[in-house]
């Protein structure tokens, strides 16, 4: 399910509506977000030509591709084409993803980010980690060990009530494919941070922590916790 607490940017597409099992099923066009910084607000962490090319390149690629996607879906599912269907699920996993991965990153970080997290959040952190830079090096280090392109990721487990910390691989996103709540992710594919870092993804990754904006991920906490 796209439509997660901010985590998916839609409009309302009235001009496109197809009868679907003998119903009229109107279509969500996915929107690329505004961020609320500007593109060097997160300088010197990461630049303002990666934070360019990343939302306004990549992200929108991921938006428009996974609108062509759910299109040519609906038109599988209005001729009962299981094997069209079937068949799209890649490209809808991948581009969907990457729209849910990239619209929750955006606003993980922040240019009044860093520190430390306070209240519930720290409580938790420290009840599931030990202490604040427990997790920072556990996440750290199984972002950094992610191979080929992915994401690291910390999220809560709602069975548990537990915080945890885990890597997809792509763009498979947190929830559909573990069921975590997705809480904070940081980016490692190379245009997350190459024109900056060159290959040395570890100084990336020690980096980003001078940009999390840990009030939101607070407020992810609470809202997962509902």
């Amino acid at each position: 399910n796209l439509f997660v607490y901010q985590t998916v940017s839609t409009c309302w597409c009235a001009a496109t509506v197809t009868p679907v099992l003998g119903m009229v099923a109107a279509r969500w066009k996915h929107s690329l977000p505004d961020l609320t910084y500007d593109y060097g607000a997160l300088e010197p962490h990461i630049n303002a030509e990666i934070m360019q090319l990343h939302h306004s390149k990549h992200h929108a690629t991921y938006v428009n591709n996974l609108n062509v996607t759910e299109e040519k879906y609906q038109e599988a599912l209005a001729k009962g084409d299981v094997t069209a269907q079937v068949s799209l699920q890649p490209a809808l996993r991948f581009n969907g993803g990457g729209h849910i991965n990239h619209t929750i990153f955006w606003t993980n970080l922040s240019p009044n980010g860093g520190g430390e997290p306070q209240g519930e959040l720290a409580a938790a952190i420290n009840r599931d980690f030990g202490s604040f830079q427990a997790l920072k090096d556990k996440m750290s280090a199984a972002t950094v060990a992610v191979q080929g392109s992915g994401w690291g990721w910390l999220g809560f487990d709602k069975e548990s009530g537990k915080l945890r910390i885990t890597a997809c691989p792509n763009q498979d996103p947190l929830q559909g494919t573990t069921g975590l709540v997705p809480l904070l992710g940081i980016d490692v594919w190379e245009h997350a941070y190459y024109l900056q870092y060159k290959n040395v993804r570890p100084d990336y990754v020690k980096a980003i922590w001078n940009v999390i904006n840990w009030e939101n991920v607070s407020e992810r906490l609470q809202a997962a916790k509902k």
